[in-house]
């Protein structure tokens, strides 16, 4: 989008507007043409988390005329360490209106528009039709892939950041340009193979290092400036503090972009990043919630079960459920004879409940019957102890 292009840059800034982007003003690539291209713009933050916060308090200072925060999940004591708009008074609360009220307190110039909702088939491209630029600030394939298709079907650009441990990524996509996410990433890897932040960590400066480079690269999108990441993947390492970039070439056989597109509505993400779904269904058939536990009296009858905890020894330092065993997933195939021997149930449990379902379809296919914690021992200190 060129700023030289905007349809509405014919409206004016205010005195206090003019005060409060004078930096910018300055700037002859963004001057007044410019600024009120940004003021004119819409654009939406998908995810109010470790990415989404940084990038939409740089976007709201900025002056994007309208900003939008879709998110479903609420405020908790664990996103403080890098969720940088949320607050501890605002624990319990949900993150769209924490957001807005961080936001809106920063620049109330802005409009704000809260997405109370998680983002499904059913209602992604009527949100995402009203936004010029989509961010992704999410943090798991299947929504990846439903903003990536979303954003191709509606001929949006997409801003994509993703961050673990110590790593990021950032990249622009635009399927009227050639080249999405699927050019990148044509099939989901493995669900064991990729585990989340709340199970692997992440360092909590580097979704801020992430999240401010995805607003740059929307603000020069909307700005019509400069030379944006398309088909470029911007590769940061923390640990050493390097910067590295390589070429995304554009796959002219993509089911979403290429010659014969063969995407041409939204599908059942779920299902596409979990290409094992007969082990799936039967994961979640031998899910055991921490309220069920608890009905169970399982904390007064605990050497009726064994509880195995398959995180890693530094993670039980942190925090444990007293009683349990432990057998780190990387050791568990070894110990499969001695499960197979214990004579009362068995539920594994790990941080989110990724790993320990993991546990689950490994003991299931050594033919031992056993369960496993949803929401892992964080679903475990909310409800439990």
């Amino acid at each position: 989008m060129n700023h030289s292009e905007h349809p509405n840059t014919a409206q004016t800034l205010s005195s206090d507007e003019v005060a409060r982007y004078s930096r910018h003003l300055l700037l002859p690539e963004i001057g007044l043409r410019g600024q009120l291209a940004l003021k004119s713009s819409r654009v939406l933050v998908i995810g109010a988390g470790g990415l989404g916060c940084p990038a939409a308090l740089y976007l709201a200072a900025a002056g994007i005329g309208t900003l939008g925060i879709a998110d479903a999940d609420v405020v908790e004591i664990s996103n403080l360490q890098r969720q940088i708009l949320h607050t501890s008074q605002r624990i319990g609360q949900q993150k769209t209106d924490s957001a807005q009220e961080a936001l809106q307190a920063l620049n109330p110039a802005i409009t704000v528009e809260a997405h109370t909702t998680t983002l499904s088939r059913d209602n992604a491209l009527e949100i995402l039709s009203n936004y010029d630029v989509i961010l992704d600030g999410t943090d798991n394939f299947a929504t990846r892939y439903l903003v990536n298709d979303a954003a191709g079907l509606l001929g949006k650009p997409l801003v994509y950041g993703s961050v673990f441990r110590f790593t990021g990524q950032v990249s622009v996509f635009d399927a009227r340009r050639g080249g999405c996410y699927r050019c990148l990433y044509p099939t989901p890897p493995p669900p064991e193979l990729v585990p989340n932040c709340a199970e692997g960590g992440v360092l909590g400066v580097l979704p801020g290092i992430i999240g401010t480079l995805q607003a740059a690269e929307a603000l020069k999108i909307i700005l019509g400036i400069g030379e944006t990441l398309h088909r470029r993947l911007l590769l940061v390492d923390a640990l050493t503090m390097q910067f590295s970039r390589l070429n995304i070439p554009h796959n002219p056989h993509c089911a979403l972009c290429g010659k014969e597109p063969t995407i041409t509505e939204l599908q059942d993400y779920e299902a596409f990043c979990s290409p094992m779904q007969k082990s799936v269904l039967e994961v979640t058939a031998h899910e055991i919630s921490a309220h069920e536990i608890t009905a169970q009296e399982l904390l007064r009858r605990r050497e009726e079960f064994i509880i195995i905890d398959v995180r890693e020894a530094h993670e039980r330092f942190i925090s444990s459920i007293e009683g349990s065993e432990h057998i780190p997933l990387g050791e568990l195939a070894a110990s499969m004879d001695t499960i197979a021997a214990f004579t009362r149930p068995v539920v594994f449990h790990c941080q989110s409940g990724k790993r320990s379902a993991d546990a689950l379809r490994l003991a299931m296919e050594h033919g031992i019957s056993a369960q496993h914690l949803r929401g892992g021992i964080t679903a475990w200190m909310q409800h439990v102890d």
